[in-house]
C-alpha cells in the first residue's frame, strides 16, 4: 500500500471493531458496552500491522469498549494516544439491546417486522432511528475532515458508522446501505480532494 498523500488530499481510514465476546453472537448490541473476544483481539492486531506504515496524525475511536480495545494495538504500535468521539457510537437499539433476534421478534413483533422490511427507516423503541444516527455520524465526519485537512487520520468504530460514511462518499441511498459488507476489523479508506470523495479501499479483513 502506497501511503504517500498527494498535496491537498485528506485521507480518512475507517476500521470496524474486531469480533466481540461470544455471548453477543446473534444478539442486538449497539449501546451495550461489550469487549472483544480473543479472535477479535487478534483481528485488531492484524489490522494494526496493515496500518503500521500509514502516516497517521490522529487515532479516533467510538466510546464503546469493543472499539477502544480494537484501537489499542494500533495506538501501541504507533506510539500514539487515542481520542474518543461520542458521535461515532453505534446505533442505539433501545429495548432490543441484549436480545437475540428471536427474542426481539417475540416481544416486539411489529417493530421487528418493520426492521426486517425497512432497516434504515425503523425507530427502535427507547432507542434511535437510522436517520438520527446518520445525522450525528455525518456531522462528526465532516468536522474531522475539516480538522485534518491535508492529513491522514483513522477512526475505529462500528459497522453502522463505516457504512454511513461510505454511503455518503458513494452517494448511496439509505435503502442500499446493507449492500456493503463490513467484516470484523475491516479497513476502509476514503480520500477527499476538497469535498470530493474517492473510496480507495473497502472491507479489507484479516481473518
Amino acid at each position: 500500500m502506497d501511503w504517500r498523500l498527494p498535496k491537498g488530499m485528506t485521507r480518512m481510514v475507517l476500521v470496524r471493531h474486531g469480533q466481540p465476546v461470544e455471548e453477543m453472537r446473534g444478539r442486538c448490541y449497539g449501546r451495550l458496552d461489550v469487549g472483544l473476544s480473543s479472535a477479535g483481539r487478534l483481528q485488531a492486531e492484524r489490522a494494526a500491522r496493515f496500518l503500521a506504515e500509514a502516516p497517521l496524525l490522529r487515532i479516533y475511536t467510538s466510546p464503546r469498549q469493543r472499539a477502544r480495545e480494537s484501537a489499542a494495538p494500533l495506538a501501541e504500535l504507533k506510539g500514539m494516544t487515542v481520542d474518543t468521539e461520542a458521535a461515532f457510537r453505534e446505533i442505539d437499539f433501545g429495548l432490543f439491546e441484549g436480545l437475540s433476534y428471536e427474542e426481539a421478534e417475540q416481544r416486539y413483533p411489529e417493530v421487528y417486522a418493520e426492521w426486517m422490511a425497512h432497516p434504515t427507516r425503523v425507530r427502535f423503541p427507547g432507542g434511535e432511528s437510522y436517520p438520527e444516527m446518520r445525522e450525528r455520524v455525518l456531522a462528526a465526519g465532516r468536522e474531522l475532515r475539516t480538522r485534518h485537512a491535508g492529513e491522514t487520520f483513522v477512526l475505529v468504530s462500528h459497522g453502522g458508522v463505516n457504512r454511513t460514511l461510505l454511503a455518503e462518499a458513494l452517494g448511496m441511498p439509505d435503502a442500499n446501505l446493507f449492500r456493503m459488507e463490513q467484516g470484523y476489523a475491516a479497513v476502509n479508506i476514503i480520500d477527499f480532494y476538497g469535498d470530493e470523495p474517492i473510496v480507495k479501499l473497502m472491507n479489507v479483513t484479516f481473518g
